[in-house]
Parts: structure tokens; C-alpha cells; sequence
């Protein structure tokens, strides 16, 4: 079952070059989601990195804030087509934590509270592209944006950004995930409109 906000009333402003092709400006925030909204508690919450030699390294939500956190500003892309920008954000890099476990990995499978999963390229997780963010807008982020802790990936189609995030599976070879199984593009740049195989 699907959940579908309002917000599909957007409007197009094709001066603005920040808009990949195809998209349009919305000014919420739509609830897009394939399944029920997990609850998870931040008391038992985890992040974990599954390297290819199969050991499992987990962050507790302490743990992971006390990291260094950055502050994000960007823009967001949805697959159905709503873009929304300026977004602020707050969260710990991804590249931070993949130089704790110092392995290599071409791709990982992204796995989400909830059972949830996405592909993505160790390139598209490192060099400043990639956050565990847990705040938006200077509050919390909501369960329903993906709370306690989101993937954010922006240059990517917004479901590369995994909701209720747990964590990453470092592979040597690409597989797909739930919605690139369903007939997703398996890397999702919106300025190349890779919606669909």
C-alpha cells in the first residue's frame, strides 16, 4: 500500500535552472512511501556498515552524534517529478563513517528499518555527496520524512535516499534494490532523467 501526501499541485518555473528536466517546484514536502511508517526508538536505534570481509560496524544513535555533524543546503529531486529547493538539513557524512571501516566496496545495498532497500556506488556515498541526516528544517526529522535518521543523497532521485535508514551492505558488484527491482534506473541522476530501465 502506498501513502501519498498533497503536493502534487506544483508548479513549473522554467527559468530556474536549479530544476532538473522534467521537474517541478513544490513548496511541502510530499509523503511518498511503499509501506507503513516504521516507529523506531533512538534508544535502540543503530547504524551499521556490513564490510565484504562480512564484520558488522555499529554506531549507536550517541555514537553516531558524536561525530562531527555538518550542516547541508540543498536541493531534492523526487522520481515523481516534485523538486524542492534550499533544504536544510543536519547530519554525519557517510564517506566519515566508511573511513572507519577502511574497506573498499564498489557499491553497497542501502537496508532501512522496515525492509526497504536501494543500490547505490561507493561514488556516489563519498566525496561530500552523502549524509545520515536526522534533522530537517532545524527540528527533528519526522517519521514520516524518514525519522530518526534518513539516507540523504541529493544529486539522486530522492528514493536513492533511504527512509528510516539502518544501515549499508559493501558489495564488489551492483544488485538492485526494492524499486530499482521494480523497474527503477539502477543510479537515478535527475538531470539525466534516469527514472526508469
Amino acid at each position: 500500500m502506498s501513502v501519498v501526501s498533497r503536493g502534487f499541485g506544483a508548479r513549473r518555473r522554467d527559468s530556474d535552472e536549479r530544476l532538473p528536466p522534467g521537474q517541478y517546484l513544490a513548496d511541502d514536502f510530499p509523503v511518498l512511501s511503499a509501506g507503513p511508517t516504521p516507529r523506531v526508538d533512538t534508544d535502540t536505534w543503530e547504524f551499521v556498515i556490513v564490510g565484504l570481509d562480512g564484520i558488522r560496524h555499529t554506531w549507536s544513535w550517541e555514537q553516531l552524534h558524536a561525530l562531527p555533524v555538518e550542516t547541508i543546503t540543498t536541493d531534492i529531486h523526487c522520481v515523481t517529478r516534485w523538486s524542492k529547493l534550499g533544504t536544510h538539513w543536519r547530519g554525519v557524512s557517510v564517506e566519515s563513517l566508511l573511513e572507519q571501516v577502511g574497506q573498499d566496496g564498489a557499491f553497497a545495498e542501502v537496508f532501512s528499518y522496515g525492509g526497504y532497500t536501494t543500490n547505490v556506488s561507493r561514488a556516489d556515498l563519498t566525496r561530500g555527496k552523502a549524509w545520515v541526516a536526522f534533522e530537517f528544517g532545524g527540528e527533528p526529522l519526522a517519521p514520516e520524512h524518514g525519522g530518526p535518521a534518513r539516507l540523504l543523497i541529493p544529486h539522486l532521485y530522492f528514493w536513492k535516499s533511504a527512509k528510516w535508514v539502518h544501515g549499508l551492505n559493501l558489495r564488489d558488484h551492483d544488485a538492485p534494490g526494492f524499486w530499482e527491482q521494480n523497474g527503477y534506473n539502477m543510479h537515478g541522476d535527475p538531470w539525466k532523467e534516469e527514472r526508469y530501465w
